[in-house]
Parts: C-alpha cells; sequence; structure tokens
C-alpha cells in the first residue's frame, strides 16, 4: 500500500500531536522581556490560581517539565526511607519510567489487573506488611486516571479506595496524564472534584504535554482534604501535611524545577483558561469514539465497547499491522495476544478518521 499523505495526522500518540495556537500565543506573550525566575512570575501566578479555582482554595501547584519527572517528584515528597508505592501492573510508573521510581529509592508494588485498576483488596493485602521491619511499607496508592489500557475509575471508585487506604495510613496519588480525557469522559468540569480532592486524593499529576501543551505537567496538593481528617489515620494525615512542606525541596531535588518557569506555567494559563483543555480531551475522546464506529464491524479488530476515552486496543495480525503502519505508525500493546493501540488527539480530525478507516478496511477486510 502507498505511503499516507502527509496531512493524514498520527494515530500512534496523543504525545506526537501539536500544540495548541492558544499556548502558542501565551509562549510568545512569555517571551516578552525579563521575568522572576522560578515562578515568580505573573504567567505562574495566573495559572495557579486557575488551579484553584478548579480544584478549590488551598491547593499548592508546583510545574514541572514532564510526566516521569513529575511522578517521582510527588511519591519523593510523600515517601521516607524503605516506603513503597503500590500501583497496578500496566501503570505507567510501572512500566513505562524505566525505573524511575526506584532510581529515586521508591518500591513499587506492581498489582495484576485485568482493567490496569487497583481494587481495595489490593489496599488491604499489602496493608499487611505495615510494620514488619523486613518488608517495605506500604505508603501510597498511586492510580492512573485514565488508565493505560483506556479504562476509567468512577468517583465511586476512587472514594472507596481513598477511604481503604486512608484507614490504614496510605496517601493516595493520582497520575492524571490523560486526566482532561478522564474529566471529558465522567462529565465535564463540574465532575473533576468528585473523582479528584472530593473523593480524597492527596496528590495529582496533572497532564499538560498530551493535551496541546508544548511541554510541562502540574503536580497539585490538595491540603484542604485535612477537612476530610475523620477518614485518615492521624500518621496519614501528618504525613500528607508533611508532603506539602517538602515539596518544594523535593522538586528541586529532583530535577524538575524550572528556572524559567514562566514558559510552563503560561501554557497551563492558556489552556486552563475557560476551560479549554476539557473542550481538547473532549475533542480527542469524540475521534476515537468515531474511529470505533468506523470499523466496529471489522469482526476480527475485536472492538466490542465504545471506548471510554481516546485510545482503542483491537486485535490485529503482524502482517497487516505492518502494512497499516505504512499508512499511521502506531505500538504494539499486547504483542503475545496481537494487541495494538491506536489513540486520537486533540487535532485529529474527521478526515483523519476516514482516510484511516479506509486503510484499516482494505488491508484488514
Amino acid at each position: 500500500m502507498s505511503s499516507s499523505p502527509t496531512s493524514l495526522r498520527s494515530f500512534a500518540s496523543d504525545n506526537f500531536a501539536g500544540v495548541h495556537p492558544a499556548v502558542m500565543e501565551n509562549l510568545q506573550a512569555a517571551n516578552l522581556g525579563h521575568a522572576i525566575a522560578y515562578g515568580g512570575d505573573v504567567f505562574t501566578d495566573e495559572a495557579a490560581h486557575q488551579f484553584e479555582r478548579i480544584f478549590g482554595v488551598g491547593t499548592q501547584a508546583f510545574f514541572v517539565f514532564g510526566g516521569t519527572g513529575g511522578n517521582v517528584f510527588a511519591l519523593s515528597s510523600l515517601c521516607g526511607p524503605g516506603d513503597a508505592v503500590l500501583c497496578s501492573q500496566w501503570s505507567h510508573l510501572h512500566i513505562d519510567e524505566t525505573g524511575a521510581p526506584e532510581r529515586a529509592g521508591i518500591k513499587l508494588l506492581a498489582v495484576p489487573s485485568t482493567d490496569a485498576k487497583v481494587t481495595t483488596k489490593d489496599i488491604e493485602r499489602v496493608a499487611g506488611d505495615i510494620g514488619v521491619m523486613h518488608h517495605a511499607q506500604p505508603r501510597v496508592v498511586s492510580l492512573t486516571q485514565p488508565t493505560e489500557l483506556g479504562t476509567l475509575y468512577t468517583a465511586q471508585e476512587i472514594e472507596q479506595l481513598c477511604l481503604c487506604a486512608h484507614e490504614h495510613g496510605l496517601l493516595v496519588h493520582m497520575d492524571g496524564a490523560r486526566i482532561a480525557n478522564a474529566t471529558a469522559a465522567l462529565g465535564g468540569i463540574s465532575s473533576l472534584r468528585k473523582f479528584t480532592v472530593d473523593a480524597g486524593v492527596d496528590v495529582l499529576t496533572f497532564g499538560g504535554t498530551k493535551n496541546g501543551l508544548m511541554y510541562g505537567e502540574a503536580v497539585l496538593y490538595f491540603p484542604q482534604g485535612a477537612a476530610r481528617a475523620h477518614s485518615y489515620k492521624d500518621f496519614s494525615q501528618e504525613n500528607a501535611q508533611r508532603a506539602l512542606r517538602y515539596a518544594p525541596y523535593a522538586r528541586k531535588q529532583t530535577t524538575q524545577l524550572p528556572s524559567k518557569m514562566r514558559f510552563v506555567s503560561a501554557q497551563f494559563a492558556a489552556v486552563l483558561n475557560n476551560d479549554l483543555w476539557v473542550t481538547l480531551g473532549a475533542s480527542a475522546n469524540d475521534a476515537a469514539a468515531s474511529l470505533f464506529d468506523a470499523v466496529k464491524s471489522i469482526h476480527s479488530l475485536e472492538l466490542t465497547e465504545s471506548p471510554a476515552v481516546n485510545s482503542l486496543y483491537p486485535t490485529i495480525s503482524p502482517a497487516h499491522a505492518e502494512q497499516l503502519r505504512e499508512v499511521s505508525f502506531f505500538w504494539d500493546w499486547e504483542p503475545a495476544r496481537n494487541r495494538v493501540r491506536w489513540m486520537t488527539s486533540w487535532d485529529t480530525e474527521p478526515s483523519d478518521v476516514k482516510a484511516f478507516a479506509e486503510a484499516i478496511y482494505q488491508i484488514v477486510t
């Protein structure tokens, strides 16, 4: 099959997408003149206030370079010597960060999961190691929303997980690299607090790079969650407060303190304004749903349900996958099952979906 036209956007990853025009405009504005380094600028102040508007007064925002660094910084502030983090075996922390948490001295306790979600039973199981000096001490539960398999936790599920974690003295971190897609899928901006701060999440890595930014993420701390002290063990509440105190130093130590911070925060200020970030997440989700509708009749793909967010995981033979990659590159996801991932982005157009679907039909059927 001939190579695709250069105008066809990739279906490999939302990391492939470019920068939204509003972000580029704000970057250009941030580039005018000098500004105080390390966050003493108007763009950082504006973005921080926007996060308070969204998540509530008291939210503390720390801007960082990228997702892996943001996760390691967050967990470093939450963990002490000998501590461990419970996560799904599918989590980005476990699979795609090259042992970065372990390099920082944080043991990962990755639990098996068919849907990439952690359960209260998983928390109860590892809680049995608390107080045993020969075992790494469970200290944090890390949830990925949405997961690396495109599934979603409901607000009720997250609330139950947070309650269980806090009852055992554990804290809860959320890896929200694609938080915009989850927010759009779960009901929009009005749903966001229900499955984050109000559900009991202590720290959130808020993604931007996959959703219209050039680079950058934000790590958010929710000290206002102390109002839920009845659900915390004393140690858990103290550890949450300690994490926020240590956060500025943990960010620097994990090399995630941008000196020219305005170039990260200006991007967030652009997409947080008028909740553009949710609109972009919804656009990516809608494109994935359109692709599903276009190819769901091809039974060999084994696509039985419309995607919850912006990723599909079809089954396709290696020979067909190789041909289709000439049209648009994409990743293998479970090679043993011939499972691949197709992912849409904030800028995926209906014409992209149509062209890719036509290629799928031509090659697979």
